[in-house]
C-alpha cells in the first residue's frame, strides 16, 4: 500500500544553493608514513607541515663594542628574506634569550641559515659573530622524541675566521606537533613587530572561570533604628556584588522587624574578588531612600550546596556609617541585624550559552560529575576564498585566526598574516561528558598587530561561525568537509569563504554513551528547586559578562566580541527575519501532520478506491483483533526507520541560509535587527517599525483568542452558561452510556470506522451535527471589552 505521505516523507529535502553547500573534501591528513592503522605522527587530523626551529639560547664571553666598554647584544636570524631577531639585553657580555624561531618549509627558497650576534647601538648596531648552517645537513626530529640538545658554538667573523665569544643555540626540521611551535616566532609573521603584537598571533588555550550561582535568601531583619519614629517603614534590602545589583521587595510588615523570605541569585566566579554588600533601606520619600544598615559578607567564607537539602540560616549584624564633620565613620552603637541563608549553588549548571547551542551541562561542583565518555578530536586545517576585511598599507588585507569552544575550553589558533587562504593546520582535543552538545568554531580578523589595543577601540571583525552537534557524528570516523563561511550583515547575507575542519569523536564506552540519553539534560537542581524563565535570561546575561572580562584579562587577551560572538549574545533580541524562520520550522514539522490529514481524507472521499478498500480491510483486522494495534503501530514505525537509514545525513548540519530566511530578507527587516539596544534611530523610524510590530501582534492575538474560544466551549458543555446546549448534551451523554453498555465496543468501533470511510454518495458537503452544535456553544469573548 503505496501511502502518499509516505511518499512524501520519503522526498529529499531541497537542496540549499551551491555558494552556501557543505563539500567534503580529501586532505592529506597526517602527512606522515602508515604503521598498520595509524599514523607516525600524534597530528593525525591535519596536514603535517615542516618547520625549521631555531632555539637561540644564550651566548658567552661576548666582546665590548662599546666606548664605555659594555656590549648590548641581540641576534638577528636570517633565511632568505626572512629575519627575527631576539630582544636586546643593556651591558651584558653572558646574554640569556631561549627564544624559538621557525621558519615555514614551503616559503624556504634559500639554503643557508645565518645566525649573527650584533651590539645595539644608535646610529648603527655594530657586527659581534655569526654562524652558518647549511639546510640539507640539519637533522629531522619527530615527536615523541626528546627535544634536540643545544650547543656551543663559536662564532666567526665574515671571512670564516673564529673571533671571541660563544653562541648556544639548536636546530632543527620539525613539525607543527613540536612543543616549540606554540611559543616560537613565525617566518610568516615577520611583519609584526613588538612583544605585545606577538603575543596577539600566537595560539593559545584558555579555560572559562568557574562559574556558581550565589543565592541569597533574605528572611527578615530585627530592631530597626528608624529615624522618623511617626511612620509606617517602608523596607527592602538590596545586594550588590560586583556590577550585579538586586533587591526584594519592599517588605509588607512594616515594622522595625520587616520580613521578607525572597531569594536573590547571582553568578560569581572563581577566584572570588569581590564580597557581597547588603544594605537595608528605608524609602522615606518617593526619591529618596535612608540606609539603615549594611555588612560585607565574604563570599569564601560562605556554605557550598550540593543538593537541595537546605543550609543553615545566619544572623548577621547590620553596620550604620554616620558622617562626623565630613568623614564617613562606623557607628559601633549599633545592635541590628538581619537573618539570612546564603549558600554557593553546586548542583546546578550556570548557563553561559545560548541553550540551543551549549557545550556543557554538568553542573558547577565536580563532585557531581560523571566519567567522560568519549573525546573530541578537531583539526582546524584551513581557511579559503576569505574577503578582504581592511586596508593595510594601501592594499587590501585579512589576518585570520579560529577560535574554537567546547566546555570550559577555549583553543585560539595562531594569526596567519596577510594571506585570503591562511593555513592554520592546528589539532585540538576535548573531553566529551554529554552526545547532545555542540561546538563552535568561529573565524576572526585579528585587528591588534600594530598596536591595535592601545585604547583606540579597534575590534577584531568577525569572518564566520560553524557549528557541529557531536550527536550527529558517527562514532570513530573522520568528518573532513568545507564549511561555509555566512555573515549576515545589515545589507544582507555574504559568504566570507570557506573553512576546511576535520572532526572526529571517539566513545570509551557505548554502553555509557547511550545511558546518557535516557539521564536529564541538566543536573538535578535545575528540576528539583527550578529557576524562572526570567531569572534564567538576566544569570545568563551576567555569566557571559562574567566570562568575557575574564578572558579579556588573560595575555594574550581573548577579546570581548570574539567571547559575545561565540557565546550567541543577543541572540534573543527580536528579529523579524528569525521569527519568519521559526514559524516556517513549525510549518514544516506540521506539513507531515497535514499530510496525513489529506491523505486520510482522500481515502474517505475514495479518490483512490483500491487504497480505500485496503484501508477498510486493515482496519477491519484491527477491530477484530485489538491487540494487534499497538504492535503494528511499533512495526510501522520500526520499518519507516529501517526505509530511513537509505537516506541518512553523512554530512553534519552547517549554516543553513534558506531555513534562516537569510537569502533575500527585506532591507528594513535587517536594518531593525541590527539596531541598537535601546535604539538609536529616528522617531518615524520607530514608530514604523512599532506600527508594523503591532499589525503582528495583532495577528497573533486574534488567533490566541481563537483557541481561547475554543478551549472555552469545552468548559462551558457542562458550565449551563448556555442551557439548552448543556441540556442536549447531558442527555446525549445519558443516552451514550447506555448505548455503550449494551452495545459491545467492537462493534461501536466498527460502525464509526465504516461511517468515517463511507462512499462521497452517502456523505453531505454541509458540516457534521457534532461540529455544528459545537461551533454554538458560548465562550467568555461576549465579556472582553
Amino acid at each position: 500500500m503505496q501511502m502518499p505521505v509516505m511518499r512524501m516523507q520519503m522526498q529529499k529535502p531541497p537542496a540549499p544553493m551551491e555558494e552556501f553547500a557543505l563539500k567534503e573534501t580529501k586532505p592529506h591528513l597526517g602527512g606522515g608514513s602508515m604503521t598498520g592503522d595509524k599514523v607516525t605522527s600524534t597530528y593525525d587530523l591535519v596536514e603535517q607541515m615542516q618547520y625549521l626551529y631555531v632555539r637561540v639560547v644564550k651566548a658567552r664571553d661576548l666582546p665590548a663594542k662599546d666606548v664605555t666598554g659594555s656590549c648590548d647584544p641581540y641576534v638577528e636570524v636570517r633565511l632568505g628574506n626572512y629575519k627575527g631577531t631576539t630582544r636586546h639585553f643593556e651591558k651584558r657580555t653572558n646574554p640569556e634569550w631561549n627564544q624559538v624561531f621557525a621558519f615555514s618549509k614551503d616559503r624556504i627558497q634559500a639554503t643557508y641559515l645565518e645566525a649573527a650576534v650584533k651590539d645595539k647601538d644608535f646610529v648603527k648596531d655594530d657586527f659581534i659573530g655569526q654562524l652558518g648552517f647549511d639546510l640539507s645537513e640539519i637533522p629531522t626530529r619527530v615527536p615523541p622524541d626528546s627535544p634536540l640538545a643545544p650547543q656551543w658554538y663559536r662564532l666567526e667573523d665574515r671571512k670564516g675566521d673564529k673571533v671571541k665569544g660563544e653562541l648556544m643555540l639548536a636546530v632543527w626540521w620539525g613539525s607543527q606537533a613540536d612543543e616549540a611551535f606554540a611559543e616560537a616566532w613565525h617566518s610568516d609573521a615577520a611583519a609584526v613587530s613588538g612583544a605585545d603584537a606577538l603575543a596577539n598571533i600566537r595560539s593559545k588555550v584558555y579555560l572559562s572561570p568557574k562559574l556558581w550561582y550565589l543565592r541569597v535568601n533574605v528572611i527578615e531583619a530585627q530592631d530597626l533604628m528608624i529615624t522618623d519614629k511617626g511612620r509606617y517603614p517602608e523596607v527592602y534590602v538590596k545586594a550588590i556584588l560586583g556590577n550585579q545589583m538586586m533587591r526584594t521587595r519592599v517588605s509588607q510588615s512594616r515594622s522595625i522587624n520587616p520580613m521578607w523570605n525572597e531569594d536573590l541569585m547571582f553568578v560569581v566566579a572563581e577566584p572570588f574578588e569581590e564580597p557581597l554588600i547588603l544594605s537595608v533601606d528605608d524609602r522615606v520619600a518617593p526619591n529618596k531612600e535612608e540606609v539603615l544598615g549594611r555588612c560585607a559578607i565574604p563570599l569564601q567564607y560562605v556554605d557550598r550546596r550540593l543538593d537541595h537539602r537546605p543550609v543553615n540560616a545566619r544572623w548577621f549584624s547590620l553596620e550604620k556609617h554616620i558622617m562626623i564633620e565630613g568623614e564617613k565613620k562606623k557607628e559601633t552603637k549599633f545592635a541590628s541585624r538581619i537573618h539570612m541563608r546564603i549558600c554557593l549553588e553546586g548542583g546546578y549548571h550556570v548557563l553561559d550559552e545560548s541553550t540551543p547551542y551549549s557545550s556543557d551541562l554538568r553542573a558547577t561542583a565536580k563532585q557531581l560529575w560523571k566519567p567522560s565518555i568519549g573525546v573530541l578530536e578537531l583539526g582546524i586545517l584551513n581557511a579559503h576564498g576569505l574577503v578582504p576585511m581592511k586596508v593595510k598599507d594601501g592594499r587590501q588585507s585579512t589576518d585570520a585566526y579560529c577560535v574554537a569552544k567546547y566546555g570550559q575550553k577555549w583553543v585560539r589558533t595562531r594569526t596567519i598574516i596577510d594571506s585570503f587562504s591562511p593555513k592554520w593546520n592546528e589539532q585540538y582535543t576535548w573531553e566529551v561528558y554529554d552526545p547532545c552538545t555542540v561546538l563552535t568554531v568561529g573565524v576572526f580578523d585579528n585587528s591588534h598587530l600594530h598596536g591595535g589595543d592601545k585604547g583606540n577601540g579597534t575590534r577584531d571583525s568577525r569572518i564566520g561561525k560553524v557549528r557541529i552537534r557531536l550527536s550527529t557524528l558517527e562514532t570513530d570516523r573522520v568528518y573532513t568537509h568545507s564549511y561555509p563561511l555566512v555573515l549576515l550583515h545589515a545589507g544582507g547575507v555574504k559568504k566570507m569563504g570557506e573553512i576546511q575542519l576535520a572532526v572526529r569523536f571517539t566513545r570509551s564506552s557505548l554502553l555509557n554513551m547511550m545511558h546518557m540519553y535516557t539521564q536529564p539534560l541538566l543536573p538535578k537542581m535545575h528540576y528539583l528547586h527550578p529557576l524562572t524563565v526570567m531569572q534564567l535570561d538576566n544569570l545568563r546575561h551576567q555569566a557571559t559578562q562574567i566570562v568575557s572580562m575574564r578572558l579579556s584579562r588573560a595575555e594574550p587577551p581573548l577579546r570581548k566580541e570574539v567571547v559575545e560572538y561565540m557565546l550567541d549574545v543577543g541572540s534573543n533580541m527580536w528579529s523579524m527575519r528569525r521569527s519568519k524562520a521559526n514559524f516556517f520550522r513549525i510549518v514544516a514539522v506540521l506539513q507531515k501532520l497535514f499530510a496525513v490529514g489529506r491523505w486520510f481524507d482522500q481515502v474517505c472521499n475514495w479518490k483512490n478506491p483500491i487504497t480505500t478498500v485496503l484501508v477498510h480491510i486493515a482496519f477491519l483486522v484491527l477491530v477484530l483483533y485489538p491487540e494487534l494495534i499497538l504492535p503494528t503501530i511499533f512495526f510501522y514505525l520500526f520499518l519507516i526507520g529501517v526505509w530511513y537509514y537509505r537516506w541518512r545525513p553523512r554530512h553534519p548540519p552547517h549554516m543553513d541560509t534558506r531555513l534562516s530566511h537569510a537569502e533575500n530578507p527585506h532591507p528594513e527587516e535587517l536594518d531593525e535587527e541590527f539596531d541598537t539596544f535601546p535604539t538609536s534611530k529616528a522617531a518615524e523610524v520607530v514608530r514604523m517599525r512599532y506600527d508594523r510590530l503591532r499589525s503582528v501582534a495583532g495577528r497573533i492575538q486574534t488567533v490566541i483568542g481563537d483557541l481561547a474560544n475554543q478551549a472555552e466551549r469545552f468548559q462551558s458543555l457542562l458550565s449551563w452558561r448556555d442551557p439548552r446546549a448543556t441540556a442536549l448534551f447531558v442527555i446525549f451523554c445519558l443516552v451514550a452510556a447506555i448505548v455503550l453498555y449494551v452495545t459491545p465496543f467492537q462493534l461501536v468501533v466498527l460502525f464509526t470506522g465504516f461511517y468515517m470511510l463511507r462512499h462521497p454518495r452517502f456523505r453531505n458537503k454541509l458540516p457534521s451535527v457534532p461540529v455544528n452544535f459545537f461551533r454554538r456553544l458560548p465562550s467568555r469573548a461576549d465579556s472582553m471589552l
